[in-house]
């Protein structure tokens, strides 16, 4: 699924901040370890520090790596620790063709899902927790006081009329990736 494995990582966010385990304004710290990902990200320093609502629009808008493992430490105490959980909610959601392996959706052996276990957990994200639309419609923004500029990955945030969000994703092994929502006069799609 490449990156949009971050819809799970998205969800249990939003899920932590809803029980009162994180704000939008507390702070995360960087762990050696997160800003280690590669990939797509915000190029986070060792020790650096955001707001959740900082790092969720890092995750959102350019698939921040760094940021989801930072947000999945926050949350579980450890990437490892996370991925249980993403693990334990997939089965919950029904979710049976899915095994995560990583917060982030980099290339790991065994990391697999399906089209419809990804229709899931969209649904479940965007349902449930419709704040998640303030970062997933953003096409272009800034981090850092303007140092950092942002673009989202998903083109159709732009051009597709209603377009919603919600994750793109490619890597050499999963080609393009997409979860894509949008509403239209009233009903909302996914796809």
């Amino acid at each position: 699924p490449a990156s949009v494995t971050k819809v799970m990582t998205l969800l249990l966010a939003m899920e932590a901040i809803d029980s009162g385990q994180l704000s939008y304004d507390t702070m995360v710290t960087a762990s050696a370890h997160a800003c280690s990902m590669g990939g797509s990200q915000i190029w986070l320093k060792e020790n650096e520090q955001m707001t959740v609502d900082e790092m969720l629009k890092a995750v959102c808008v350019v698939s921040a790596n760094d940021c989801a493992v930072a947000l999945a430490e926050q949350i579980a105490g450890s990437e490892e620790a996370f991925v249980e959980r993403m693990n334990q909610r997939a089965r919950e959601l029904g979710m049976n063709d899915t095994t995560f392996q990583n917060a982030t959706g980099l290339p790991a052996a065994g990391h697999v899902t399906s089209a419809y276990d990804i229709a899931l957990m969209s649904r479940e994200l965007v349902l449930n927790h419709p704040d998640i639309r303030k970062y997933t419609t953003i096409w272009m923004d800034s981090l850092r006081g303007g140092e950092s500029q942002l673009v989202n990955t998903n083109r159709l945030v732009r051009f597709y009329q209603g377009a919603t969000g919600l994750k793109t994703g490619s890597t050499d092994n999963a080609l393009y990736c997409l979860s894509a929502t949008a509403e239209r006069d009233g009903m909302e799609l996914i796809a």
